[in-house]
């Protein structure tokens, strides 16, 4: 196939880039070429424009870019830039591709599980509607309604709500690590918040998975099929390293140097890959403790 990506660099996109390369042609959507094929190799064709693209010519689209959403402090310009990194360019994918008359059979577009905003302790699936109406939902509703409208006879949209992806360099654990490798790691407030999280591999996996099974559509919910609370992800982080975690970080805290960004931290979600496990997709770390210890952190 002929592949586009964009979000190339990126946690998921550079582990995700080799892979592809190894069947398929890949052409990534990037601001900086050089820096995109330091990092994914010269074999990648890179474009700095989607105007660049031949669309009719793409047989699939994965779409993984967006403003990194816990790199700055939540103000109202920033949340502009974060709906904007995402909805703006999904948009013009979606155009793309509705304008085709041969289009890409599929479109995989980013998402996240803040789009169910946070929850208790029950368990939710793809099906799962009774959402809480704050920003991260906001953010994921209006980034995957922007893709379903590249939806068609001839184009299934997919629409990956990821989880925590665990890597040992970069994303959600690379922020963690230094507290816990210093001994001051812990929960975070009551500490009883979902973590629904998911390894590298794994993610990589169910990728390639989606790609090459054409009756999967709609919402995906990637994360693993065992999410833990925090107390539970802070003590297995903790025991994985042979440090402690008795150091618990109090809401209040949180909230004083986050602002409204720590209700990603505060509140969570027990999310379940309920349409992966149905059609089949075998987890190869469906389990916190040895997903950690892969890593070698």
């Amino acid at each position: 196939m002929h592949i586009l990506l964009t979000g190339g660099t990126g946690l998921i996109g550079r582990h995700l880039c080799p892979f592809l390369l190894n069947h398929h042609k890949v052409t990534v959507l990037t601001r900086n070429p050089i820096q995109a094929a330091v990092i994914l190799t010269h074999q990648v064709h890179t474009v700095r424009s989607l105007d660049e693209v031949n669309f009719e010519e793409i047989d699939a689209v994965i779409n993984l870019a967006g403003e990194p959403i816990v790199n700055k402090r939540w103000s109202e310009s920033q949340k502009r830039t974060l709906l904007n990194s995402r909805i703006n360019l999904t948009q013009q994918i979606s155009k793309a591709i509705s304008r085709c008359e041969s289009p890409p059979h599929t479109f995989i577009s980013g998402s996240a599980i803040g789009f169910y905003g946070r929850q208790e302790n029950q368990p939710i699936d793809e099906s799962f509607n009774d959402i809480y109406p704050e920003f991260s939902h906001v953010l994921c509703r209006d980034w995957e309604h922007a893709a379903t409208k590249a939806h068609g006879e001839q184009t299934r949209v997919c629409l990956l709500r990821t989880g925590i992806v665990l890597a040992k360099q970069g994303g959600a654990l690379g922020k963690m690590l230094p507290a816990f490798k210093f001994g001051f790691g812990g929960p975070l407030g009551h500490g009883r918040q979902g973590m629904s999280w998911i390894h590298i591999d794994d993610m990589i996996q169910l990728i390639l998975f989606v790609l090459s099974h054409q009756e999967i559509q709609g919402p995906i919910n990637a994360t693993a099929p065992n999410p833990v609370d925090n107390n539970e992800f802070s003590q297995t982080l903790a025991n994985v390293i042979s440090r402690p975690a008795m150091l618990r970080m109090p809401s209040w805290v949180l909230k004083l140097m986050m602002g409204e960004m720590s209700d990603l931290l505060l509140h969570g979600q027990f999310v379940l890959p309920n349409k992966l496990l149905n059609h089949n997709f075998r987890f190869h770390y469906p389990t916190l403790k040895p997903a950690l210890e892969s890593l070698k952190l």
